[in-house]
């Protein structure tokens, strides 16, 4: 049996579930797009080859590999896009919790079962329908589970919506021990400069106490500031617009000394290395035109 450990982003990873991208189904329609960098690609005639990708990911699992991290592997679904695993679950302590996602995507599940069979029932939990969520928008962070979510009465109009409050709600009954702090996300189905898919795409700590931010992916500048004083302004590696767009703040922890970043995040590789990080760059900038990165493909269940 898999004992699922998870209480923050940054411990020593064990365990996890990284996407493939085999068999990945081709260049959609844009009206099948979930996200608008994605349709921005399609229309550009620039979506990414498989072949490309395939080499991408499998650079990812080189590096889990060489840190002795064990690594599970989706089965693979014929002409299907199954990169992207954080978004179809995530696990807080020790409850592996399977997102409401899009309904096309159910049989993402199905193709990690044999992980699923591998953990204590009691500890599997499917949330209400009227709730949600995805992987991308929940962090634990020790003491507290930060959300990002959008609460907009428009809220059906956005295909970049993915957590609702219902899902914050149903978070906050399940850990009543958590503090639970939500982030109104910015949305755009047409502009991916200005929409933050994710809490991923605009946040995400790293190391001990230092964060990773975009200060216009917030709707609620004091949201954003909330973060600011919580990590402190000379802990905080703030993005430009650009490289949000480049998602750099996706990058993704092997423990709180070692990252996996893109080659092409200059600035901020170099930020790292100064500050004490070591860094193992890939390159993934393929797989960045769907608006994912590294965070977003992958699922941990387990950190010391």
């Amino acid at each position: 049996m898999l004992k699922l450990n998870i209480k923050n982003e940054t411990s020593r990873l064990r365990a996890v579930i990284l996407g493939i991208a085999n068999s990945n189904g081709g260049v959609p329609k844009v009206e099948d797009c979930y996200d608008p960098k994605s349709i921005e690609h399609v229309l550009a005639g620039t979506y990414p080859k498989e072949s490309a990708m395939v080499l991408e990911i499998e650079a990812v699992a080189n590096i889990l590999k060489k840190y002795d991290v064990k690594v599970f592997r989706p089965d693979v679904i014929e002409n299907y896009n199954q990169i992207f695993s954080r978004d179809i679950a995530f696990v807080i302590e020790d409850t592996f919790i399977e997102a409401n996602i899009l309904p096309d995507r159910e049989k993402e599940y199905k193709a990690i079962d044999k992980v699923i069979t591998q953990i204590d029932l009691n500890k599997v939990v499917v949330l209400p329908k009227e709730c949600h969520v995805e992987g991308g928008d929940v962090m634990p962070w020790n003491d507290y589970i930060f959300i990002g979510t959008y609460s907009g009465s428009d809220y059906a109009d956005y295909i970049t919506a993915r957590t609702n409050i219902d899902a914050v709600i149903a978070l906050q009954e399940l850990f009543p021990h958590k503090k639970v702090k939500s982030f109104e996300l910015r949305k755009s189905n047409t502009n991916a400069k200005e929409n933050a898919l994710h809490l991923d795409c605009c946040f995400q700590p790293i190391g001990k106490d230092k964060a990773i931010l975009h200060k216009n992916g917030f709707l609620v500048e004091s949201e954003y500031e909330w973060l600011v004083n919580y990590f402190g302004k000379e802990n905080i590696f703030e993005i430009t617009k650009e490289e949000m767009y480049n998602m750099n703040s996706n990058v993704f922890s092997i423990s709180e000394e070692v990252i996996i970043s893109e080659k092409n995040f200059t600035r901020l590789n170099t930020w790292l290395r100064q500050n004490g990080f070591t860094v193992e760059e890939v390159s993934y900038s393929e797989i960045a035109k769907q608006e994912g990165l590294l965070r977003c493909s992958t699922m941990p269940l387990i950190r010391d």
